[in-house]
């Protein structure tokens, strides 16, 4: 996913269908320096994690 989209997913108030490793997520923040976000899956919220931008994947 590249920086602008995940930025915009993030901002938007409506919920996007992103998936990390086949698991819906939602986006907490990008960081664009180092091309990476932090998330969390749906149905964990308190397992936030960063990851690269590029293992995520807007349905």
């Amino acid at each position: 996913m590249n920086t602008q989209r995940a930025k915009e997913i993030a901002a938007s108030p409506v919920m996007a269908n992103v998936t990390y490793q086949g698991v819906p997520i939602y986006i907490q923040h990008v960081d664009e320096n180092n091309e990476t976000a932090r998330i969390y899956p749906l149905d964990q919220p308190g397992n936030e994690q960063t990851v690269s931008l590029n293992s995520l994947i807007e349905h």
